[in-house]
């Protein structure tokens, strides 16, 4: 069900979209930080929190800034699921561009850096790396080592050619639409594939390094999400693959 608030800011240039999940301690005060950020630009933006699945009061806490905040608005898949959240927040969203962030990222430097570079048309896609060559990833080592190995199983399965799939990007709306739709596989390796999709689709993508701090330990427990991250990269190899 979608939940939106009447008067919600019309024709936003910018859309972010923000998967969440079991948030209550954090969602509150970030997106009213991010909010204010956001006015600083200028621009026409909504924010959009796609809830999936949560056990505390998220959903509470989203519906209270959906009926506040114009621009903020919400929708409950009732299902952990960050890809199928993910890609349905993208769906919905009306701005010209659309950047995809994390509740305990919102990094305002990869905002303005990833926006100049779309707005000059140097690019199409721009992903924030953790991995590139500048990038500062603060998180946990473990957590560090893990992308690298996420990332390494997906060239040698998929031929991926850039650093980094999972967490902030940016790109031009109209030309993701069809890659969006496109994807079959959702969950853990949904921002994955439609990476590497439109890597394959000739889409012009730019990585750009950022320094990643997180503000809260993950919601999920990253030894519990290997088995299933595993199976997701084996459909996710049959979907691009086989299927193409």
């Amino acid at each position: 069900m979608t939940a939106e608030a009447d008067g919600r800011a019309p024709y936003p240039r910018l859309s972010v979209v923000i998967p969440i999940y079991n948030e209550e301690a954090i969602l509150q005060a970030a997106v009213v930080d991010l909010r204010e950020q956001l006015r600083e630009f200028g621009w026409p933006f909504e924010i959009l929190l796609a809830e999936n699945g949560s056990r505390d009061n998220t959903v509470g806490i989203a519906r209270t800034l959906a009926e506040k905040y114009p621009e903020v608005s919400f929708f409950s898949l009732g299902e952990p699921n960050y890809g199928k959240a993910l890609r349905e927040g993208i769906l919905q969203a009306r701005g010209e561009f659309v950047l995809c962030d994390e509740i305990d990222l919102c990094l305002m430097d990869f905002y303005r850096r990833s926006m100049e570079l779309l707005e000059h048309n140097e690019a199409e896609l721009v992903i924030g790396s953790k991995l590139l060559a500048g990038a500062s990833d603060e998180r946990p080592i473990f957590r560090h080592a893990a992308t690298m190995v996420f990332n390494g199983l997906l060239r040698v399965t998929l031929g991926f050619r850039g650093s980094d799939t999972h967490g902030i990007k940016a790109f031009r709306r109209v030309a993701l639409l069809d890659v969006v739709r496109a994807c079959l596989v959702d969950k853990d390796v949904f921002a994955s594939e439609l990476v590497i999709r439109a890597e394959r689709a000739g889409v012009r993508i730019k990585e750009i390094p950022i320094r990643v701090l997180e503000k809260r330990p993950p919601s999920i427990n990253l030894l519990k999400r290997v088995p299933n991250v595993i199976k997701s990269v084996a459909k996710l190899f049959v979907a691009i693959r086989i299927r193409g």
